[in-house]
This record gives structure tokens, C-alpha cells and sequence, in this order.
């Protein structure tokens, strides 16, 4: 082993110490615990997935897939998102009745970083996937559920963003003519670069009509009223349903009773290009880029030969813990410190102590150098010393 290499780390990857541990499982198992009472159904896919699938079904850009080879030399790739691999799952198992179906799901991803300092190219996802369903019902249901999975954390301050691919798309073809046209128009707004956005629709060879439509779409957002300004700006029947989708939207979202968590952003776009409907993000105090994002994805399925209909959403757990403030919780533990003589005593009193709920751990005084500093680690302590010892019992 070379010196270089004893304590570094692959680009991206990252330790999770226990106090941060501690406070993920919480997090995760707070989030899980409301998906299920929704009705969603949790289950695991392999880390490792073949390219041609998954891999080549993903959204992912390909030179962030981690790839290798397996003896047979067929192309491996580490799982770059979970969307995929439940669409592999529930085309080929699940989906063999025309049924709505809830899924849901934790698990760590992998996207490698060329020169990105500080992205991770490892992170943990929550979320779900709800197939066969259609109507913008269902659209609403994981948007409700996303709001109510983060406010269970304790997150107090979040809002989510929802667009509509559709809206975008209809609209810059309608205006721009070319796919290629829209794409320059749609990388602005993914960047969130809205002056060159500007610029660029200026220098444009088009009507002053339709410059001013394209520069008016950029003030589309805020609440409802939102909406009806789009409808001034579209003409095609496409973009007027996309519209007519996100008003019935609203009226279901303020039928949750969550209109306040969430307002429309019709110059939302993503990098991934599976979404074809409603799309959304949450953003949460001062964390720079969004803590979980989602929406409808309808051609997915097709490349694992079952057609369906599908929205979701994802919540990646370290921008979570990061809106929540902190770097991890200590978990309180007592350490009960024995002799050799009084060792049976320690283990009962360990194991009534876990009995309850309490966490506790064994200490042999023999194996500590300074028991007073390393007591300080600890919530509580508990001393049984024989006669080797000061007789002593904190209990």
C-alpha cells in the first residue's frame, strides 16, 4: 500500500461518521415510515446493473456511469439512478395486470465527477414510483406525498417548484421550429442562466412578437394566476392542455391542503430527458441546489418492452440533512465499566438496560488507558470495581 493512497478516497466518495450515520437512519426511517402509511411498497434492486438495460435506459449522461467488465465480458454499470432500475422491475415482474402499482425505495446511487470538487459521485436516495396511473391525480399524490415525507424530518422551510416539460417544449417548437433551436433555449434555462437567455432570444432572427413571447415566458412564475398569463403566450392545443393539466393540478395540491408549499415555474426544465408532464423541485434554507426533485416520465417503460404511465419522486438525504441544519446528532449511550470479578454483574445490567430502550455499552477497565476521558464520550456512566478498583456504581 502506498502512502499516497493509505487514507485517500476515490473522487466523490465520502466516510460517514457515526454521529452522521445516526442522524440519517433517522431521517430515512422517519421518511419510510410516512411512505408506507400511504400505501407505497419498499424493495431493493442490485447496485450493479447491465449497461444495455439500465444503463442505457437511464437519463444519466454516459461518462458519468461507472462501468466495468464481468467475466463473461458483459458491460456492468454501478445503478446512476433508482428510476431505471424499477422500471427494469416492474415491467418484467410486476406490472402483469393493468393496475396502479406504488413502489418506493432507499438506496445509494452512483454518478462519477470528473474535476467537480465536492459533489459526491456516491449519494443516498428516497423516493417512489407510481406506475399505471395516468391522471394528474396521481401527479398530486407524490407531490402531497414529497411535502409530507420532508415535513416528518422537521423540515420547517421548504418550497417546491412545478413546471410542465410539455408547456416548454410546445412552446419553443412552435416558436423556434427545430428541436436543436429549442435545446440551445432550454440549456439556458437549466443553468439558471437567464441573461444569456435574454441575449440569446435577442439575437434571434424572429418576429418582435415572438421575441416578447419568449422573454415574457421567463416571468412565469409565482401562483396561480400564473397559469392564465401562459395561456396568452401559447397558441398550440399541446401546450394548452399541458396547461389545463397544472391548473387541475393546483385544485387537487389545495385540496391536500398544501397550495402553500408550492408555486408554478413554468421555465422549469431537466437534465433528465425522460420526463414528458408535470415536473417539480423542492428547495429548502440555504442549500444551494435542490434536496429532491420528481415528475411524470411516460416513455421509460417502453424500452423494457411494457408501455405505462409513471410518476415519482426522489429525495437526496445528504442535501436533506444539510436543510436540517448541522452535521449529525449524538445519540446517548451509558458505558458500564467493569472488572474481571464483577464482569457478570456487567452483563446483566447491560442486558437490562437494553431491555429498555437504553442503549449500553461494555467496558473492561483493563482496556482503557484514561478512564476518565473516555467516560466523557458518554451520556452516562456506571463503575462495578472489585477489589482491583475504587468500589463505585453509578446506576
Amino acid at each position: 500500500m502506498t502512502r499516497l493512497f493509505m487514507f485517500e478516497k476515490p473522487l466523490g466518495m465520502r466516510d460517514t461518521l457515526p454521529e452522521l450515520y445516526e442522524k440519517k437512519h433517522q431521517i430515512r426511517t422517519l421518511m419510510e415510515e410516512k411512505i408506507k402509511l400511504w400505501g407505497y411498497q419498499f424493495l431493493e434492486t442490485p447496485t450493479l446493473e447491465y449497461f444495455e438495460t439500465v444503463g442505457s435506459a437511464s437519463a444519466i449522461l454516459d461518462q458519468q456511469l461507472f462501468k466495468l467488465l464481468d467475466q463473461q465480458g458483459h458491460t456492468l454499470v454501478l445503478r446512476p439512478d433508482m428510476t431505471a432500475p424499477i422500471a427494469r422491475v416492474a415491467a418484467s415482474r410486476m406490472l402483469k395486470e393493468d393496475l396502479p402499482l406504488r413502489i418506493a425505495y432507499a438506496a445509494n446511487v452512483f454518478r462519477a465527477q470528473q474535476r467537480e470538487g465536492g459533489r459526491p459521485a456516491e449519494f443516498e436516495q428516497i423516493g417512489v414510483e407510481f406506475l399505471n396511473d395516468p391522471t394528474v391525480s396521481s401527479d398530486a399524490e407524490v407531490i402531497a406525498l414529497m411535502i409530507d415525507s420532508l415535513k416528518s424530518t422537521g423540515l420547517e422551510s421548504f418550497q417546491l417548484s412545478i413546471g410542465h416539460i410539455g408547456f416548454v417544449q410546445d412552446l419553443f417548437l412552435q416558436i423556434l421550429g427545430t428541436e436543436d433551436r429549442a435545446n440551445t433555449l432550454r440549456k439556458f434555462l437549466y443553468e439558471k442562466n437567464y441573461v444569456g437567455y435574454r441575449e440569446h432570444v435577442r439575437s434571434l432572427a424572429l418576429s418582435s412578437i415572438d421575441k416578447q413571447r419568449l422573454l415574457d415566458f421567463l416571468d412565469l412564475r409565482g401562483g396561480e394566476d400564473i397559469i392564465e398569463k401562459a395561456f396568452a403566450i401559447v397558441e398550440n392545443e399541446e401546450g394548452r392542455e399541458a396547461l389545463q393539466e397544472l391548473k387541475e393540478l393546483w385544485n387537487i395540491i389545495s385540496d391536500y391542503g398544501e397550495q402553500g408549499r408550492v408555486k408554478f415555474d413554468l421555465t422549469l426544465v431537466s437534465h433528465m430527458s425522460y420526463y414528458t408532464g408535470v415536473l417539480f423541485e423542492a428547495y429548502a434554507g440555504d442549500v444551494g441546489f435542490p434536496i429532491g426533485n420528481g415528475g411524470r416520465y411516460g416513455r421509460l417503460l417502453e424500452k423494457f418492452g411494457r408501455p405505462a404511465s409513471a410518476t415519482g419522486f426522489a429525495v437526496r438525504l445528504d442535501r436533506l440533512l444539510e436543510a436540517l441544519g448541522g452535521n449529525g446528532s449524538k445519540e446517548p449511550v451509558t458505558c458500564i465499566f467493569f472488572s474481571q470479578e464483577r464482569r457478570q454483574e456487567a452483563f446483566k445490567m447491560a442486558q437490562e438496560l437494553r431491555a429498555k430502550g437504553i442503549r449500553a455499552a461494555l467496558q473492561d477497565i483493563n482496556g482503557v488507558k484514561n478512564v476518565d476521558t473516555f467516560s466523557s464520550k458518554f451520556e452516562d456512566a456506571a463503575y462495578l470495581l472489585g477489589k482491583a478498583g475504587k468500589e463505585q456504581s453509578n446506576e
